[in-house]
């Protein structure tokens, strides 16, 4: 504790935020990405005249509430306040939309990743660039409202996401990571940069417009992992910390998406490595040894924080539907005046699943909330069905849920396995869903047929990843990021690896098959549902 201290004192720590889905992270770690303390606040996005959105309020509220709770988690455990720190990184969710103009207003709300209301720009750019673009990226929003001949985009002076805002709030530098800027627009593994073809290729597509910028005008400038991207300004430092304690002048480093965060996380930057993300989205990632061999609507293509060529099978819903069913067993536990921490709730349903049959006893189930692109939806509409001649019980019915979290993806994984010849000998998976020991990570094994592992740290995520990221300023003029991941914070890291059983494989197989038969079901009920509003 008082080395910790003294660390802590003396400013030679490294500060990670994340912007999650429904949870702003803050972590504090040491030289060697130990965890000293933590801090977080929950938030919502909200649904607005159609549009996923968090409000500018929300987004600075959020990050200085976070902020707050790690300050006061320093000063509960070590009794010293945070008054500096070698280092600051932002982390956020990838792609999505934040126009402003020459006078730093924003011109629409926040158009998120869930939002899947771009397919005709996303089918003509990845035609276009013969490179897939998705509905959530950047550059398909921003296409999209000019196919809809939205009056803003004329008025478009920056274009970024939500990790590069908040970096910009902190530190005025307009920047983005590599794996970040790799979901707004195409990159080019060779110069670390967009792909000035396609550059040149979209200024073409839209020369009628006659707007006054070209789009490399607009867009973050690119940064790779282990470098300097600004400073904290006096006006960062007193939105972070309105007591005015915590010290301008911390370098930060590049801002980066929850993707790239969660390689990091999970030490899953070289080649032939894989790594699973989950929380309300689903994403896997595997480093390329060399390009695919075909564009593939269902696979995103991404880059590591140090620019390596990624593959992504995302899927838009993940644990929202299986948080929504826990929290309503809560409610009743409570009904019933039994009191049960929540935490708990999840542990003892989970560890139940396991006792349900291997193809959940011909139930299914769909967490679409939102729209998702792998299975076609424009809208989503969460959907549980138990034919009569099923076996409809509390484990069957918490494995469904657990099995359909990773439907989604797995039809993308399976594209990169099964047609691309992708090897992957063991991925590793993080997220809040792995707190559970050997639940959610047997199911994974079993649906991708691959050995899981998961970290102690998997419930900490990307805040930790993005304080690595920090962190690695100091190392980067001597180490590479593969370096220093190994040999300072993964040297003596301790797996828990799930492999895959016949029995859940096969019983995953047969979910998968009534799976697939079922999306018309859920697209009329997203229909419906679409109606009603």
């Amino acid at each position: 504790m008082q080395s910790n201290k003294a660390l802590i004192d003396s400013g030679d720590t490294a500060i990670g935020i994340e912007f999650g889905s429904t949870r702003i992270k803050a972590v504090l770690v040491d030289q060697q990405g130990n965890i000293l303390a933590s801090g977080g606040v929950n938030w919502e996005n909200q649904f607005i005249d159609g549009i996923w959105t968090y409000s500018q309020q929300a987004i600075r509220q959020g990050l200085q509430q976070a902020y707050q709770a790690l300050a006061q988690s320093v000063r509960q455990q070590y009794h010293t306040n945070l008054t500096s720190a070698r280092a600051i990184g932002i982390s956020g969710m990838m792609h999505g939309y934040l126009p402003f103009d020459s006078q730093n207003n924003l011109l629409v709300p926040f158009r998120t990743w869930r939002n899947n209301f771009t397919a005709e720009s996303s089918q003509k750019l990845t035609a276009l660039f013969n490179y897939p673009i998705p509905q959530r990226w950047s550059i398909a929003h921003l296409y999209q409202a000019i196919l809809r001949r939205e009056a803003h985009v004329a008025h478009i002076d920056y274009l970024t996401t939500l990790a590069g805002y908040v970096h910009w709030l902190l530190s005025g530098e307009k920047v983005l990571g590599i794996g970040e800027a790799s979901g707004m627009f195409p990159i080019d593994p060779h110069t670390q940069s967009y792909q000035q073809s396609m550059l040149d290729d979209f200024d073409k597509l839209i020369a009628a417009q006659n707007y006054r910028w070209k789009i490399k005008q607009i867009l973050p400038r690119v940064l790779v992992a282990g470098q300097c991207a600004g400073c904290l300004t006096d006006a960062g430092a007193r939105l972070l910390d309105p007591s005015g304690q915590l010290q301008a002048g911390i370098k930060m480093c590049p801002p980066e998406g929850d993707a790239g965060t969660g390689m990091v996380a999970t030490n899953s930057i070289r080649e032939t490595t894989g790594n699973i993300s989950v929380g309300t989205s689903a994403f896997a990632m595997v480093v390329l040894e060399k390009a695919l061999s075909n564009v593939y609507e269902q696979l995103d293509m991404v880059t590591t924080p140090a620019g390596k060529p990624v593959a992504m099978a995302h899927a838009n819903n993940c644990t929202s539907d299986i948080n929504a069913w826990i929290a309503l067993f809560h409610q009743t536990l409570t009904v019933f005046g039994v009191k049960a921490d929540i935490d708990q709730v999840y542990e003892t349903l989970f560890l139940h699943a396991l006792e349900g049959d291997a193809d959940c006893g011909g139930l299914l189930s769909y967490g679409f909330y939102s729209g998702e692109h792998n299975v076609g939806l424009t809208a989503g509409c969460p959907t549980f069905m138990h034919p009569a001649n099923s076996r409809f019980n509390l484990a069957n019915f918490i494995r469904v849920h657990l099995y359909s979290a990773f439907g989604a993806m797995k039809l993308g994984m399976d594209i990169l396995m099964q047609r691309e010849n992708v090897a992957v000998t063991q991925i590793l998976a993080h997220g809040g869903m792995f707190k559970t020991k050997q639940v959610a990570s047997h199911i994974l094994a079993g649906a991708l047929n691959v050995p899981i592992a998961v970290m102690n740290t998997a419930a900490e995520g990307g805040a930790w990843g993005i304080a690595l990221l920090a962190n690695y300023l100091a190392y980067a003029p001597a180490q590479s990021l593969e370096q220093y991941l190994n040999e300072t914070v993964f040297k003596q890291t301790a797996l828990s690896v799930s492999r895959p059983d016949s029995a859940t494989a096969q019983g995953y197989a047969r979910f998968m098959q009534r799976y697939v038969r079922g999306l018309p079901v859920v697209q009329a009920a997203a229909t419906f549902s679409s109606d009603q509003q």
